[in-house]
């Protein structure tokens, strides 16, 4: 049998990578935090020391079963944060981080702490350092629908189509309106966050305002 002392150690390691997953996802204000992260971790943990020490208690290698049916159940935990949002589908990130942190555990709880703490190290870097690369490189762009209102002594048509048109962006359904006394542009388009930050930047101004709105993108029949 596992000497107490050493479970517990592995429980305490899983714990600490759990959280260190945890916090990163509470940070940026994702679900699944702190409190998730170090119960999944956890419990990933104690089903793998439970399934190793009950294999040994009566000699019967199937209960190891008992850890393979973990990744089923955190399918369905993490199945629980993938939402349906306004252009698109938010949560798998955090979902594959439950996932994950639930194979931390399972390293932790069979005593495999560099193997578990590394792939720690590798998630952190994917959260951490690869979101910035993806906004600067532009990977993730969504459809956005855009609505820019301005005074009645002020034309933006032009320079909204020269805006777009310098980065290389395709407008679709524009329209010009009037909405009560302000002049209403209105159009989407495909924008990556960086992009989104530019064009609010270059034509945002006194009596100018800009919104921008997810939106599905209507299929075409």
């Amino acid at each position: 049998m596992t000497p107490l002392n050493d479970m517990i150690v592995r429980l305490l390691w899983a714990a600490l990578l759990g959280s260190a997953i945890g916090v990163e996802r509470a940070w940026h204000r994702r679900p699944a935090g702190l409190r998730t992260g170090l119960c999944v971790a956890v419990g990933a943990a104690f089903f793998t020391i439970l399934s190793i020490e009950i294999a040994r208690a009566t000699g019967d290698a199937s209960t190891t079963r008992i850890a393979s049916n973990i990744v089923q159940g955190i399918g369905f935990l993490g199945a629980g944060v993938i939402l349906r949002d306004r252009g698109g589908v938010t949560g798998l990130t955090t979902a594959a981080t439950i996932f994950v942190v639930a194979a931390m555990g399972m390293g932790a709880g069979a005593g495999l702490f560099r193997a578990s703490g590394f792939a720690c190290l590798l998630v952190l870097f994917a959260l951490v350092f690869l979101l910035y690369v993806e906004n600067w490189i532009g990977l993730k762009p969504r459809y956005m629908l855009f609505r820019i209102s301005s005074d009645p002594s002020v034309d933006l048509v032009s320079e909204v189509h020269q805006c777009f048109s310098s980065l290389g962006i395709a407008l679709d359904n524009f329209q010009v309106s009037m909405a009560g006394e302000k002049n209403l542009i209105q159009f989407d388009a495909d924008v990556s966050h960086r992009k989104q930050e530019r064009i609010f930047a270059g034509l945002t101004r006194p009596g100018v305002t800009v919104e921008m709105l997810p939106v599905e993108r209507q299929q075409q029949a």
